[in-house]
């Protein structure tokens, strides 16, 4: 189960013709099959993917049926990359044994192949370091990952050597059993100081590389987050953000959508309009200031429970400090 993708859709998806009339009331999946070369099998792939629009906003879960004039899109991802080789690329490994590796994942790498990024990524590495003794569950591309974190979030990730432990990870994703805790500064200062987000995300009908809190659809998504530390008489500050949900990019929304995104966070959230230059290492921070910093699950063989923590990333803690 992979809880998050890197959306790599083509810019310019299959259109179809306006639904005729004798043609509403039709499977949704249907009528895409009579309208384009795709099978309808990879059509319903690509609908639970979210990669098909109806009139301009992504198709919601519980739509089946054409209406008269309904025209869709859809975002057909590129091809599988080749099988990834093996790079002797280091990793900074926290947790080993014979089923999975706990691994800190360092800012700036992405996590497997896909179109911009065939090689170097973390899953070359991974096939260097387990002699290819991952599993196969997440394909050629993807072998060993069951969850993944965005290029430029470091920290905690749990990969699988064989396909029993994936499965049985996957399964403690799906019902959330797993704890998974973040550090992020963000813009200003959350009020209350605690408290839970609890919303739908999907993919944003404005821009398909974002997602978004949605009235209508998606998928339902849930952070409870604190405040640790006010930093810069409050222009700032560092906040714990436990995912009781896994969803694409989850926190970054979540944080937007209060209020507070994320310091460099580029893709959802820019910095307040302050003249105030003693924040420009701030503004300038060079990625989004996100922390996988505590995860705990049980082995999916031993039955043991396995807990981590890491402390935040140089980059991160000397911004703090330097505003402590």
């Amino acid at each position: 189960m992979i809880d998050n993708f890197d959306d790599q859709s083509n810019e310019n998806p299959i259109r179809t013709p306006p639904v005729p009339f004798e043609k509403s009331g039709l499977r949704i999946d249907k009528w895409l099959a009579e309208t384009t070369d795709l099978s309808r099998s990879r059509l319903t792939a690509l609908i639970e993917e979210g990669r098909v629009f109806r009139n301009g906003s992504p198709l919601a879960g519980g739509d089946k049926k054409t209406a008269e004039n309904d025209v869709f899109d859809i975002f057909v991802p590129p091809p599988e990359p080749a099988v990834p080789l093996p790079q002797d690329i280091p990793l900074s490994v926290v947790y080993e044994d014979d089923d999975l590796l706990v691994l800190n994942k360092a800012a700036g790498m992405v996590v497997h192949p896909a179109a911009g990024n065939h090689d170097g990524t973390l899953v070359n590495a991974l096939l260097a370091h387990c002699k290819s003794g991952l599993s196969g569950i997440g394909g050629v591309a993807r072998p060993g990952i069951v969850h993944r974190l965005d290029k430029d979030t470091s920290g905690l990730m749990v990969v699988a050597k064989n396909d029993f432990t994936h499965q049985g990870l996957s399964a403690q994703f799906e019902v959330h059993s797993l704890e998974r805790c973040y550090l992020a500064l963000v813009w200003g200062v959350p009020s209350p100081l605690s408290g839970v987000i609890e919303t739908q995300i999907g993919r944003s009908a404005a821009d398909r590389k974002k997602m978004a809190v949605l009235t209508g659809g998606g998928k339902r998504a849930e952070t409870h987050y604190r405040v640790l530390k006010i930093l810069a008489g409050g222009a700032f500050s560092l906040v714990e953000c436990s995912l009781k949900t896994g969803r694409t990019h989850q926190v970054r929304v979540h944080m937007t959508h209060i209020g507070h995104p994320l310091i460099g966070d580029q893709l959802y959230g820019r910095p307040p309009r302050r003249t105030d230059e003693t924040l420009a290492p701030a503004r300038a921070f060079p990625r989004q200031a996100l922390h996988s910093y505590k995860m705990s699950f049980t082995a999916p063989r031993s039955g043991k429970l396995l807990s981590f923590e890491l402390p935040l990333p140089d980059d991160m803690a000397d911004l703090i400090e330097r505003f402590s």
